[in-house]
């Protein structure tokens, strides 16, 4: 057994030495989420190698390594809807492609709701996603207790059911395309960050704190830093840092299959194939355009009224750990993608609010397919960064957490 004072620190230790920075690449990716990984492996899949994924800290530090898990079809938009169809199927086939368990399990996604309005939106909606193939099903809370009869239904008047949403463990799943996009030539730069930027005829000079890199396109994957990089070219997103808190409790005796999640506050859990209870809830948040990830007494407060309400045998449940990580908020809960206006090769890949992980295998494939093939799905129209300007917006309402 290694002494306690042999134990290295993962998040202080030193750059990988066995990945030197090069001098330049066709492709930089700027943040090693899932995201920024999918889209390198992607790219790798199609024959494009070149690539270079920038992250400054490590693996699973930021928002990818933060989340609940949950992968759901139940949106709000039509796009949304489509999308997310084809990466839960991505998702059902990720063990096998990539060699990995990442525990992916579809229990469904159980919304409750607890007024009129709420009825109407879930009416709207499942109307929508089954128009798309969702197989969502609106059900009388009695229904609701039959899937779940644990549950209290104090002042519940609704609920949607799709059973083939999902759960899965964030962390293989991002190890899983950081090894194969490795294996596949692309090069992962730990511990880099991105200092400066000069944006030059043929491509772009990126200044870290580990040398300097020449690349002829720049996709910023950054997610809640994004704005940040987005200033090193000149451009300014309209997308900002929200703290969403998240705790897991001890494992209990498995009785809760699919996610629950109330609309009113955006509480969710679910329940890992190991028992524990992993939960969180929207609480309001001081923005002042900075990542916050300290966790606080007034979300644990928070979540703990609401989550016995609904599901009173967790009172005295114990907490094992909570944490937080960034949300990255557009003004109208959709990504924001493509290429601004006079910043030629450099791409945005950022604004998914809570749904980047979940929506990363589909977009992934999408952006190698843009930048390989020229192949453009209608998304990169529909969420270019002018429709802000232009007005020309669609809300996506069904934000959790």
């Amino acid at each position: 057994m290694r002494p306690l004072d042999a134990v290295v620190d993962v998040k202080r230790a030193p750059p990988r030495r066995d990945v030197p920075m090069p001098e330049r690449c066709e492709i930089a990716i700027i943040g090693g989420g899932v995201m920024g990984l999918g889209i390198a492996y992607q790219l790798a899949k199609r024959g494009l190698t070149d690539v270079v994924v920038l992250e400054r800290g490590y693996l699973a530090e930021g928002a990818s390594g933060r989340n609940g898990g949950g992968v759901r079809m139940q949106w709000s938009t039509e796009t949304n809807v489509r999308l997310m169809q084809q990466s839960i199927a991505l998702c059902a086939g990720f063990a096998e492609e990539f060699g990995i368990n990442v525990w992916f399990r579809q229990g469904g996604y159980l919304f409750l709701g607890r007024s009129e309005e709420e009825r109407r939106k879930m009416e709207r909606n499942v109307e929508l996603q089954n128009r798309c193939g969702v197989p969502t099903k609106l059900i009388a809370p009695d229904d609701a207790r039959d899937l779940v009869p644990e549950l209290s239904l104090d002042g519940v008047v609704c609920a949607a059911y799709n059973p083939k949403d999902g759960v899965l463990f964030p962390w293989p799943f991002l190890w899983g395309y950081a090894q194969k996009a490795e294996a596949a030539g692309v090069r992962v730069q730990l511990y880099t960050d991105v200092k400066r930027i000069d944006v030059e005829k043929a491509g772009f000079q990126l200044h870290t704190n580990r040398g300097q890199l020449h690349a002829r396109r720049v996709i910023n994957a950054a997610g809640a830093w994004s704005p940040e990089v987005a200033r090193l070219v000149g451009v300014e997103l309209p997308n900002r840092p929200h703290r969403h808190e998240i705790l897991s409790t001890e494992p209990l005796k498995p009785f809760l299959k699919p996610m629950v999640s109330l609309l009113s506050s955006g509480l969710y859990f679910s329940q890992s194939m190991r028992g524990e209870i992993v939960t969180g809830i929207t609480v309001p948040d001081h923005d002042d355009g900075t990542v916050k990830l300290g966790s606080r007494l007034r979300f644990l407060t928070t979540l703990a009224k609401e989550l016995v309400r609904v599901a009173p045998r967790l009172a005295d449940v114990k907490i094992l750990r909570q944490w937080a990580g960034p949300y990255d908020v557009s003004p109208d809960g959709r990504p924001i993608l493509g290429e601004p206006a006079g910043v030629p090769g450099f791409f945005l890949a950022c604004g998914f609010v809570g749904h980047g992980f979940m929506m990363a295998p589909v977009m992934a494939k999408l952006y190698a397919e843009l930048l390989t093939d020229g192949e453009k799905h209608p998304v990169f129209d529909e969420c270019r960064l002018d429709r802000f300007a232009s007005g020309d917006i669609q809300r996506e309402d069904m934000i959790l957490g």
